[in-house]
């Protein structure tokens, strides 16, 4: 059997709006990704470079000093007691987690794995390299038989849905009912804004309120690239099942999938400095203050972006469409058509850009009157 083929990669398809938007007199305000613009933390930066004479090959598991500051960060950050070393393993960036763990996990042809309605493409994605059906559904009442693989996103890329404890409880014993793992991807979960998650800790899918005394069936996925300003050293992990783990670990043995010794160092660093998380979610707090009266001014109504790193906005038309008049202004959004088919009329707008670049989109917003955009 073949490499299953897959669809060409949808970004291609803003190009042509992007070089629209370059031609505005003041530039580019580039709002389509979400990849962090802001510098990588000193305390990060500086255990990467002790770690540099890394000439043995790293563990897959991680090292000793790692896996112990991943289970102190859940117990610390996200309320979940009694993780082990065994229960944790890093990987390199969430992306390609998301995207082969149904293949290493032996799901195949015949199998569903759920995702969310309005979802990162990447969970479809890994469903298709293993031969699997894709299902979208947000409902756990909606979920269906046969499901290997149930996805989670809290807070969603693209929508900034956060999922409270009674839902989480309520998704746990669904899937469970169904025999089905349950994947909760929390990339998002330092960054809340909207009450009550602007002062209370957005919950984990291994929050001790919602797993009922028992991490079995249960995973949870988290990258350092949004919290931290690590994107381009590809450092996340997971934590949960420890069978599950185990056997990730055990694939990821025989397939070389090691998260290089330097980054291992760093990232112990960043999970051990709660300090330069706030330093970011501040910076991310004020521009978000500036961006969403903006667009909310310019005719655009925000929907749920209650935390994450995106808001998600809709004047009532196709998303191109919509594109192409933000392009006008200058100003490049990802269109809603790239998160599914449900939200056709929605762009998602992203926090990741410079104070300068953000002042500059909100000022063009504001001076937009709806009929005119």
């Amino acid at each position: 059997m073949g490499v299953t083929e897959l669809a060409d990669y949808p970004w291609d398809a803003v190009a042509p709006y992007a070089r629209r938007a370059k031609e505005h007199p003041g530039g580019i305000v580039d709002l389509s990704i979400g990849s962090p613009v802001d510098p990588t933390p000193d305390v990060v930066a500086s255990a990467l470079k002790r770690a540099t004479d890394a000439h043995a090959y790293p563990q897959t598991i991680g090292t000793p000093a790692l896996r112990e500051a991943v289970a102190e960060w859940y117990r610390r950050r996200r309320g979940v007691s009694g993780l082990a070393a065994e229960d944790v393993l890093p990987t390199i960036g969430s992306k390609e987690l998301v995207a082969l763990l149904p293949l290493l996990l032996g799901v195949g042809p015949g199998e569903i794995v759920v995702h969310p309605r309005a979802a990162y493409p990447t969970y479809e994605v890994g469903a298709t390299v293993c031969g699997a059906t894709a299902v979208a559904a947000d409902d756990p009442a909606a979920w269906p038989e046969g499901a290997a693989i149930i996805w989670i996103n809290s807070p969603g890329n693209p929508d900034g849905r956060v999922w409270g404890v009674p839902e989480l409880r309520a998704a746990v014993a669904r899937a469970r009912e169904l025999g089905a793992l349950l994947v909760a991807d929390e990339c998002y979960a330092e960054l809340g804004w909207e009450a009550p998650w602007d002062r209370a800790p957005i919950p984990s899918v291994l929050d001790d309120r919602v797993r009922d005394g028992s991490f079995s069936g249960l995973l949870s996925v988290y990258s350092l690239s949004k919290q931290s300003n690590l994107a381009g050293y590809r450092a996340a992990f997971l934590a949960g099942d420890r069978a599950v783990v185990s056997r990730l670990t055990a694939a990821r043995k025989h397939l070389g999938l090691m998260v290089p010794a330097p980054v291992q160092a760093a990232m112990t660093a960043a999970l051990g400095d709660d300090e330069h998380v706030r330093i970011q979610k501040d910076m991310y707090g004020r521009r978000r203050a500036l961006l969403l009266p903006a667009l909310q001014g310019a005719g655009f109504r925000v929907d749920r972006s209650e935390a994450g790193l995106y808001l998600w906005a809709t004047e009532g038309r196709d998303a191109w469409d919509s594109l192409a008049r933000l392009a006008d202004l200058g100003i490049l959004a990802g269109p809603g058509h790239f998160y599914g088919p449900h939200f056709p009329e929605h762009v998602r707008v992203s926090l990741t850009a410079s104070d300068e670049r953000i002042a500059t989109a909100a000022e063009r917003l504001r001076r937009a009157a709806p009929a005119h955009l």
